[in-house]
């Protein structure tokens, strides 16, 4: 299956969110599907193609549980992703309950169904997230 990750982190680079995607896709490739990492700062692919999604970000600021507005305003021109089977994660922050609160809130204002949500610390732990996630098509 075609898998997308999302990542919408605090600044352009991506950082600590970049490195936890390429854990959680090297997990998912060795399920035999195929992963592309987007940044939606340097690139905004429609979402429409892939088989699931899952979306990963991070507070603006240390003391904040708030996720980028930058986030909101793709997945809403992303294409269809109501219906769409997806998995939230933000990297390990102060306010990690209300900031997955908020990226969950975020994701199902546009109709993705999610199917779990993780809260990570370093990339083994995304690898180790990445091999026992259970990916499904949309029906």
């Amino acid at each position: 299956m075609l898998v997308c990750i999302v990542i919408a982190g605090r600044d352009k680079s991506g950082g600590k969110l970049k490195t936890l995607a390429e854990g959680l896709s090297q997990g998912i490739q060795s399920q035999g599907h195929t992963v592309d990492i987007v940044n939606i700062y340097s690139e905004q692919p429609r979402l429409t193609m892939y088989d699931y999604v899952l979306v990963g970000s991070e507070p603006v600021s240390a003391l904040s549980a708030t996720i980028p507005a930058a986030l909101k305003k793709y997945l809403s021109g992303a294409g269809t992703v109501g219906g769409k089977r997806c998995f939230a994660f933000i990297s390990s922050c102060l306010r990690k309950g209300k900031t997955l609160h908020n990226l969950m809130s975020i994701m199902e204002s546009e109709g993705m169904m999610l199917k779990s949500s993780e809260v990570i610390s370093k990339k083994d732990e995304a690898l180790a997230i990445g091999k026992r996630l259970r990916i499904e098509r949309n029906i």
